[in-house]
């Protein structure tokens, strides 16, 4: 199993409840974000996406461009760096272009404004995990922090030996394969009036 994990900018771990904060006398908590499913899409797999084209070209500047202005206190220099052991390892990930992703963590907006979802894209043999966090800047969502690693993505059979193959509960010879032998036509006989 391969396991890896990039967080760029503070991305807190995932969770499935509300979190409360104080602000003054006021508390504030994660609520659902008011997104459809094609938001949910874009924003997922452009951010994948570019992340993927910057590993393959080595080139952070459009990754970088895409986040908020608090994601860009990262240079294209530093995002490499942050994210070499992906591209050493030439992981692919252009798979999320084409599957669904399933959400774990439904997008919320999180008590500092910003959106939050996790998932994962089923396929096999890996699967891509991401959590995403995106900022608000100018009525559009920005790359805040990213979160990708690769998991086994099925189930996995238990590993058996070459010398402990299960043998069948009673030991009858197979059964014969069917015959596929042609049978001589018959001669129809005439009909008479």
């Amino acid at each position: 199993m391969l396991a890896l994990a990039t967080i760029v900018g503070p991305l807190p771990a995932a969770h499935a409840q509300a979190k409360e904060k104080r602000v003054g006398q006021k508390a504030t908590v994660a609520h659902p974000a008011n997104i459809d499913r094609n938001g949910v899409l874009i924003l997922t797999r452009s951010a994948l996406l570019a992340l993927d084209q910057a590993n393959k070209t080595g080139n952070y500047t459009v990754l970088r461009d895409l986040g908020s202005p608090n994601f860009q206190t990262n240079s294209a220099a530093q995002l490499g760096d942050i994210f070499a052991n992906q591209r050493k390892q030439a992981l692919d990930f252009s798979a999320v272009a084409v599957l669904e992703p399933q959400l774990t963590l439904l997008p919320q907006i999180e008590p500092s404004g910003m959106l939050h979802m996790a998932g994962f894209f089923p396929s096999v043999p890996l699967q891509v995990n991401f959590e995403l966090l995106f900022e608000p800047v100018d009525r559009q969502w920005k790359i805040y922090g990213v979160s990708v690693n690769l998991t086994s993505g099925g189930p996995q059979a238990p590993d058996t030996q070459a010398g402990e193959q299960p043998k069948p509960a009673d030991s009858a010879p197979p059964p014969d394969a069917p015959s596929i032998a042609v049978q001589p036509k018959k001669k129809a006989k005439p009909v008479k009036p």
